[in-house]
């Protein structure tokens, strides 16, 4: 299960508090962005990027300090790449979601012999959790806030989650902080205090599962047409195989019925000239 899909998921369907609690933005005129950007695609499941007036709020959720590339580059890669795109304030903050000692959670700039770039980081373990109980929206994160009792913090967030009234919106946050809460407290004790049922009827576990369930067949069916590709050609030029990367589904299993007709690499290239951009989402 995805603990920066649930985070992204959160931002996603309540930008305007996850704007209150970090630029004290009170607005709630603000657009969810897409999460691809122009140039070479790039994508990734914990990014959010929310339009705020004339600034861009980015928003990267990461449960490990370890990236390829390295986090602080890619922070530096989103901004050029949002400022060359919309050329306006953008904010960046990197919440970093379990407790750990790396060095990488503490750093919050990128630096290079002739470029030094800053961003904001959020290490929840030392957030107050006060700001986070008050608000549904920020409940699942509350979870993972500072405490000398973990225990009575998850019955603060069983306890608040339970006032939600909307039903559907109870579900789904009740979904939320069980898959976040995984990252710190024992699943007994989770079961304890939340009702499985619920979490299971929710539209984000439906929504997990089945992205999880898409991912793997994406990644199945790529590695096996890579493994194809390499058996027939031999060495796959870099810049061909990324393009295969960014295919749909269904794009690779159109190329997985063409490639029945290749006969050299050639015939590879002159069909991938012919594919449109990949479409973004």
């Amino acid at each position: 299960m995805s603990y920066d899909n649930t985070c992204k998921y959160l931002a996603e369907h309540y930008p305007a508090d996850f704007a209150r609690w970090l630029l004290a933005s009170d607005t709630s005129d603000i657009q969810v962005l897409k999460t691809e950007l122009n140039l070479e695609p790039i994508r990734a499941d914990s990014v959010t990027f929310l339009q705020i007036s004339n600034q861009i709020l980015h928003l990267e959720f990461q449960t490990s300090p370890a990236s390829t590339p390295p986090l602080d580059f890619r922070m530096l890669d989103y901004y050029t790449r949002l400022k060359r795109q919309y050329w306006c304030d953008i904010q960046q903050v990197l919440i970093f979601l379990q407790a750990t000692s790396s060095e990488i959670v503490f750093q919050n700039q990128y630096i290079d012999t002739n470029t030094t770039h800053r961003y904001r980081i959020i290490r929840l373990w030392e957030e107050d959790p006060t700001p986070l109980l008050a608000n549904p929206a920020l409940l699942p994160l509350a979870t993972l806030a500072q405490t000398n009792s973990p225990q009575a913090l998850l019955e603060q967030v069983a306890a608040a989650v339970d006032m939600i009234e909307e039903t559907d919106e109870r579900q789904n946050i009740s979904a939320c902080v069980q898959v976040l809460a995984g990252l710190r407290f024992e699943k007994n004790l989770i079961k304890q205090l939340f009702r499985e049922e619920i979490m299971q009827e929710s539209v984000i576990y439906q929504d997990i599962l089945q992205k999880g369930e898409e991912r793997g067949k994406k990644q199945e069916a790529l590695a096996l047409i890579l493994r194809q590709l390499t058996r027939r050609f031999g060495v796959i030029e870099p810049e061909i195989e990324q393009q295969i990367r960014t295919f749909s589904i269904t794009q690779l299993e159109e190329l997985a019925e063409a490639l029945l007709d290749f006969n050299s690499q050639s015939d590879l290239i002159n069909y991938l000239t012919n594919i449109s951009p990949p479409q973004t989402s």
